[in-house]
């Protein structure tokens, strides 16, 4: 009986050792966890303010295109050719910036998914949803902006070939 008691005890120490192990394990596991969230929800604060910024920036670049395409119209009606054409060559260097900036906010929007398929939390989501919308509005602008710049172009090309 002593015996049987004893191996009982035995067990329930293994047991109680392996719970502890666990808890301990458990522990290190969640810590960890709970650093990559933290760092996964700050890549994706980090990716939408990025998509953000490019999009603006890619705005300002549309508008800037704008005011190139503008300038060459206004140089042309003043038959100042050479004005024209560079005019037409800085709408067609800001509408690559749009372009570029546009691609900045769709990577910075890939980011922010890719941490959203690790992390399910509101913020996250919501993050992402900014990025892709910055994405969409810098895409427009880049769009916008190569079209001005093949218009002043087309008007620069036409005075050359008066």
């Amino acid at each position: 009986m002593n015996d049987d008691i004893e191996k009982i005890y035995a067990k329930l120490v293994a047991h109680e050792t392996e719970i502890i192990n666990l808890r301990k394990g458990y522990m290190i596991l969640n810590e960890r966890y709970t650093k990559a969230l933290v760092s996964l929800k700050e890549l994706t604060s980090n990716a939408a303010e990025a998509a953000k910024k490019a999009c603006i920036a890619a705005e300002k670049a549309s508008i800037a295109t704008a005011q190139c395409a503008h300038a060459a119209t206004i140089a042309a009606d003043h038959s100042v050719i050479q004005a024209a054409e560079s005019a037409a060559e800085a709408a067609a260097l800001s509408a690559e910036a749009a372009i570029e900036a546009a691609a900045a906010a769709s990577a910075a929007a890939a980011a922010a998914a890719t941490a959203v398929a690790h992390q399910a939390e509101a913020s996250s989501l919501q993050a992402s949803a900014e990025a892709a919308a910055a994405t969409k509005r810098a895409a427009e602008a880049a769009a916008d902006a190569v079209k001005m710049a093949n218009a002043a172009a087309a008007t620069a090309k036409g005075l050359r070939d008066k």
